[in-house]
This record gives structure tokens, C-alpha cells and sequence, in this order.
């Protein structure tokens, strides 16, 4: 009797928690601001794995490698010819039409045999393009260095490289290609949606506050104590049950589940390109800021001397050479202290600074003590 009544009492548990997942499917959608739980953390235990292979890629246009400089396509051509029963010597094989690639591919979690992916074709030699070639089977090997996938197809090259008599145009980069759907699975991954008896949800981005914010709302919505927040980075959850009728609804009420994330104050800066990229979160102090912009520019322009006819003298060229100094006017700009992205942005426009010098600007504001935020230069 004992064993009849646990047994009742799981069935009324798991139960309740089905009507939980259904009725969850229709809750209305929380602010904007609020992100899907899928958007910003994962399941431990389900992830991508990477895959490589050496392969050999045929039917090139005389773009090859030149196998007088590197022996990756010819000795690649003879271990395949080996497999069909055809001896060669690799010296001896010249091969414009061949290059020697090294593919990569992303291995999703749950693959099973026969599932297709896209396959990364790169040239390891001195191949001038890979468009119109055909890659050659290849197995597509995990860390641990066993086979999961196999790859062949025709390569996708967006772009070309055409020359001759001395001159060459190229676009884009045909030395990289891709196979669209070009690997299939053989083996499949290991993958566990469980440690333990719990399911661990990990934060892309650890946060205390974002932690904290996602078992308060995945408790609220069950209306159970089944999230517990493990550190900045680890959700606790146990699910309801581990049959996959239960567990499979109950999980995807979980990812689509609404959170605000918390994000740390910061200011991205890209000096290559000018980019500066200001988090919401951004405040800071009262200061005072003035810019202004010196242009130094130099000119020189030939003058010829030219001497009489019939006199001993000589051409002489000198240059005439001119400075001109420009100096802008420095606006002066007071910006109040604990202002926010929009009212920082409408005071530094105010005085019409560039990308370039916005940089400048923040990391001279960041010295001074009144940027409260990481300034972060990539």
C-alpha cells in the first residue's frame, strides 16, 4: 500500500506540473527589455562540438598548388589513388588542378546519423582559388579523435581570382569556400541534458543579479522552489520528472521563459575601424569637456630656374614649400553628474566629435575619475 500511495503521489506531482507547462505556453509576454531564457544561457551538458579533416580538393582550373614548392596535394593524391589499388610516387605527380584543404565543421548537440551539416573548406598550400572544385571524401574527426562525420561536394567559393601576363584581379576570398550541407553525421555526439538529478542552466555572461532574476522567475511561474541560483553562472533546476513526455514540454517552457539580464557598465572602443560601442548603464560625474582640432598641413611645389640661352649656367629646381596651421574653436561642454546614454550622446554631439575622437574623449574622462563604467579597447 505503501509503494501504491508514492506512486499516486508522483502522478499527482508530475501531474501538476504538466498543467503548469500548459498553461505557461499561453503567458503573456513580459516588457520589452526582457530576453528568452535560451537567448543569454544554455544547458549544461548541451553544446556544439568542433570538427576537422584533411582533405583534397579536384577539378581546380589550373589554380592548384604547385607541387614544386609543397607536397600537400601530391602526396595527398597518392595516399587516395593507394586506396583504390594505384600505386604512385608522390614526387613524380604534378597537379595544378589539385590543392590540399583543411575543413571544419560544428557538430550540433543531438545529431543523428544521417543529419546533415555545412562544412569550412580553407586552402593550406598556395592554391590561387578554389572555385569550381569538387571536394574529395574526407572524415571529419572530434577531439578525441574519432570519426563523427563524413564530407564531400562541390566547393562554394564567393568570389575569384583571374590573371594573366602579369596582371591578376581578385575578389573576395577564393582561397576559403563552403559546402552547404556538404558533411553527413556518422556517429553521434555524446550529449546529457542532466548532472545528477537537476538540470544546470549556465549564463553566457555571469551576473549575480541575472542569476538571481531567472530562479526568482522560474520558481514564480511553477510556483515551486525548483531553481536555485548555484553562483553568478550556474542555475540550479530540478525538473519534474526525467520521463521525456514530461521533461521535453517542461524544458522548452524553461528556455522560453522571459528574464531581464543585468549587465555590467561599459564602454567598447575599436580604435582600427573608430567604433564605440556605450552600454545603458554608462553614468558619469559632473565634468566639463572641451575639444578642438589642429590641422597642420604642408605643401611643397617645384619651381624651375631656367638660365639664359648661350650662358654657362644650369637648370636648377627648387621647391616652394608652405605651411598652413588650423585651429578650431574648443567648445566647452558641462555635463551634469549620473547622466544617462541619452543625455551623454546629446552632449558630446553638441560639440560635433568624431568617432575617432569620442575615443579620446572617454579615455581621458575614464582618467579623470568620472566614468563609471570598464572602458574595454579592442
Amino acid at each position: 500500500m505503501k509503494n501504491t500511495f508514492q506512486d499516486s503521489d508522483a502522478m499527482r506531482k508530475s501531474g501538476k506540473y504538466l498543467v503548469f507547462v500548459l498553461l505557461v505556453c499561453f503567458l503573456p509576454v513580459l516588457p520589452a527589455g526582457a530576453a528568452r531564457i535560451k537567448d543569454f544561457a544554455h544547458i549544461k551538458g548541451v553544446r556544439s562540438n568542433q570538427l576537422v579533416g584533411y582533405g583534397l580538393v579536384v577539378g581546380l582550373d589550373g589554380t592548384g598548388d604547385d607541387t614544386k614548392k609543397g607536397k600537400f596535394a601530391s602526396e595527398a593524391m597518392a595516399n587516395m589513388l593507394d586506396k583504390f589499388g594505384i600505386s604512385v610516387d608522390p614526387q613524380t605527380i604534378d597537379l595544378d588542378n589539385a590543392a590540399a584543404v583543411m575543413l571544419t565543421a560544428e557538430l550540433p548537440p543531438f545529431a543523428r546519423n544521417g543529419s546533415r551539416l555545412d562544412v569550412l573548406v580553407s586552402s593550406i598550400g598556395d592554391a590561387k582559388s578554389l572555385r569550381g572544385g569538387t571536394l574529395m571524401l574526407t572524415p571529419l574527426r572530434g577531439p578525441d579523435g574519432r570519426v563523427y562525420a563524413m564530407a564531400q561536394g562541390p566547393v562554394s567559393v564567393g568570389g575569384f581570382s583571374l590573371g594573366g601576363g602579369g596582371g591578376r584581379q581578385v575578389k573576395n576570398h577564393p582561397t576559403a569556400g563552403r559546402i552547404a550541407n556538404g558533411a553527413i553525421v556518422e556517429r553521434e555526439p555524446p550529449s546529457t541534458m542532466f548532472v545528477g538529478d537537476v538540470v544546470v542552466l549556465t549564463l553566457n555572461m555571469p551576473d549575480f543579479m541575472t542569476a538571481s532574476r531567472v530562479a526568482k522567475v522560474i520558481n514564480g511561474t511553477f510556483h515551486d522552489s525548483i531553481a536555485t541560483p548555484l553562483d553568478a553562472g550556474t542555475v540550479e533546476v530540478s525538473p519534474p520528472s526525467r520521463d521525456r513526455k514530461l521533461l521535453i514540454p517542461f524544458l522548452a517552457v524553461l528556455e522560453n521563459l522571459q528574464v531581464m539580464p543585468d549587465t555590467r557598465a561599459r564602454v567598447v572602443i575599436d580604435e582600427r575601424t573608430g567604433t564605440v560601442v556605450v552600454g545603458n548603464q554608462v553614468t558619469i560625474d559632473a565634468v566639463a569637456v572641451a575639444h578642438g582640432d589642429l590641422s597642420i598641413q604642408i605643401s611643397a611645389m617645384p619651381l624651375v630656374s631656367q638660365p639664359p640661352p648661350l650662358s654657362a649656367g644650369k637648370t636648377v629646381v627648387t621647391a616652394d614649400q608652405q605651411v598652413a596651421v588650423q585651429e578650431e574653436e574648443g567648445k566647452l561642454v558641462v555635463v551634469p553628474r549620473g547622466v544617462n546614454i541619452d543625455d551623454l550622446v546629446k552632449a558630446l554631439n553638441a560639440i560635433g566629435v568624431s568617432p575617432r575622437d569620442l575615443i579620446a574623449i572617454f579615455q581621458a574622462i575614464k582618467a579623470s575619475g568620472a566614468l563609471h563604467a570598464e572602458l574595454e579597447v579592442i
